[in-house]
């Protein structure tokens, strides 16, 4: 079991394995820059999002995760399947976005009918109860989950701002963001409203600043449904934004 011995909460974790895979995704963008160069923005955002990740899996956030409290987990699992992909995928260059547009596995993977229902499934069934505690007692499940999570994500955003294989019009991001939110929020918001924990090893867990087992989860939820609604939300209202300059644009290009 992995909760069998418990370090102090402000140790590192040793995700030895899932560092490597951070620092392999790295070294693959340096490669792909020497073909495409991306823009210092672009760098920029992708090598936040792997800061991010290494944030989520390795800092004392991970350890708490693990050991200690389930709203790290769940603030954790919010870094690794929404923020982290979404820097990434917003990192990428012309390049590899053809790349992806040329293979079929990630044509279809990143399709917005596809990409949005895989999110949500695997956001879903690692938290039901059983797949939960076991990802807590066995660290190959644990690096499963936090993998799915994140390529999940990355398919996620992909349509959103990405604009091969599938080019979505502005109207079209802000009905897919709406969609994802109205779709992802109730499991936070289950989260914070249950009203007896849901995850026996949390229950019986060290506690940290004075949280009860149900105030964890509670706090946990929140910060999920919070994080989404800011998340989905801002980017929806941009698209939204922008959809109706087009149709403004639109409009007084006709009347002209």
């Amino acid at each position: 079991m992995i909760l069998a011995a418990t370090p102090p909460a402000s140790s590192w974790y040793p995700a030895w394995q899932e560092i490597a895979l951070l620092a392999g995704l790295g070294a693959a963008y340096a490669l792909a820059a020497r073909r495409d160069q991306p823009s210092p923005l672009r760098s920029a955002l992708f090598f936040g999002g792997l800061a991010l990740a290494f944030l989520a899996v390795a800092s004392p956030l991970a350890t708490i995760a693990v050991h200690y409290l389930v709203a790290a987990h769940l603030l954790q699992n919010v870094v690794l399947a929404e923020w982290t992909p979404a820097l990434l995928v917003l990192g990428l260059g012309p390049w590899v976005a053809g790349w992806v547009a040329g293979n079929r596995l990630t044509r279809t993977l990143t399709r917005p009918l596809v990409a949005l229902p895989l999110w949500l499934v695997a956001y879903a069934l690692w938290h039901v109860p059983l797949a939960y505690e076991a990802a807590l007692g066995n660290r190959f499940l644990l690096d499963l989950e936090h993998l799915s999570y994140l390529a999940a994500g990355v398919c996620l955003w992909w349509p959103v701002f990405q604009d091969e294989p599938w080019h979505l019009p502005s109207g079209g991001k802000a009905a897919y963001l709406f969609a994802a939110f109205v779709l992802a929020s109730p499991l936070g918001l289950l989260l914070a409203l249950l009203p007896s924990p849901l995850y026996d090893t949390y229950v019986e867990a060290p506690r940290l600043w004075g949280l009860e087992p149900l105030q964890d989860q509670q706090l946990g939820g929140t910060l999920m449904a919070v994080s989404e609604a800011i998340v989905f939300f801002g980017l929806l209202a941009f698209f939204f934004v922008r959809f109706m300059a087009e149709e403004d644009a639109g409009y007084s290009h006709g009347d002209a």
